[in-house]
């Protein structure tokens, strides 16, 4: 009987590359990666890796395992949340891990209010980009990732993944209090075409590159002249009137600066999706659903009818 965790382990070297790689992901060595590698392929009496530059790829053989091993791991998946059914109590953990807004806007209060209507539930939070949330997802590390979507992740019919749409929050203006824009119930984004930008470092996120999108979609190039690593400092630029920036909606910033969120009206009001990622099979399990419920009344929380613009305070 094949061993599902080599199966796991598997999926995991090719998802990395290396066995290196996998060993670190798997919290493994690499000598006992080889090693269950080696015996599963004794076991299946056929060569399921081979030397690939530095690294390792499958060969077709474990390529053809790998097409079923997504669904057995996905049965094992339903099996779990099938026994998960039958316990008393819900005791965990619940595993959620999420990038920096999702974590302040969404995760940790849900996690909150889940430690008052589950007090025997142990949630843990594992903040970290949305590559890096699949990563642990695969490797069974993490149950829920809150991910938006990315260059190279994962299709929405990913084999390994249920992905559901958990919120599609609208952009924010974020301008200095005595702005000519401050006052503004809504601004269209061209309206800033000729001011200075201020966005998060690249190397930290998405965020440069998701604001270049949009004002290119609303007509002109972002003149950027300041980088910051935290949102932090973002309102902090923006607040000694160094320029503006475009913010997700869940973005937050310290009170006390003086800036103003305004919102962004027009035909292509700029938006972000926000995914909510399991295993594919383990939706059914009643600590995922009790996680997933809680998500959700975050999002209706967040989700105020007062859109006017406010500080940050």
């Amino acid at each position: 009987m094949i061993d599902l965790r080599r199966l796991h382990m598997l999926r995991v070297v090719r998802q990395q590359g290396t066995v290196t790689a996998a060993a670190e992901a798997l919290h493994l060595t690499p000598s006992a990666v080889s090693h269950h590698m080696r015996e599963l392929a004794r076991e299946l009496k056929v060569p399921l890796l081979e030397p690939h530059g530095r690294g390792v790829r499958l060969t077709p053989a474990g390529h053809l395992l790998i097409d079923h091993a997504d669904d057995l791991l996905a049965r094992w998946e339903e099996a779990r949340a099938e026994l998960e059914s039958y316990r008393a109590g819900m005791a965990g953990p619940l595993r959620i891990a999420g990038f920096t807004t999702a974590i302040s806007g969404l995760i940790a209060p849900a996690a909150g209010r889940l430690r008052h209507s589950h007090p025997d539930l142990l949630v843990r939070v594992r903040e970290c980009d949305t590559a890096e949330s699949m990563d642990l997802l695969v490797a069974g590390e993490v149950d829920i990732a809150v991910v938006e979507p990315i260059e190279g992740g994962p299709p929405p019919d990913d084999a390994r993944f249920e992905q559901s749409l958990l919120l599609e929050e609208p952009h924010i203006l974020l301008v200095p209090a005595d702005h000519r824009l401050a006052g503004a119930a809504s601004v269209r984004l061209e309206e800033a075409a000729a001011e200075d930008w201020i966005v998060s470092d690249p190397g930290t996120c998405d965020h440069a590159q998701r604001v270049r999108v949009l004002c290119a979609a609303a007509g002109f190039s972002p003149r950027i002249v300041h980088a910051a690593t935290h949102w932090s400092a973002v309102w902090s630029l923006v607040g000694n009137g160094l320029g503006v920036s475009l913010i997700p909606r869940l973005a937050e910033g310290p009170a006390g600066q003086a800036v103003v969120r305004v919102p962004v009206a027009g035909e292509n009001v700029p938006t972000r999706r926000i995914l909510t990622c399991v295993r594919r099979g383990s939706r059914r399990n009643p600590l995922i659903d009790v996680g997933m419920a809680a998500l959700e009344e975050a999002v209706r929380h967040h989700q105020s009818p007062d859109d006017r613009p406010r500080s940050a305070a």
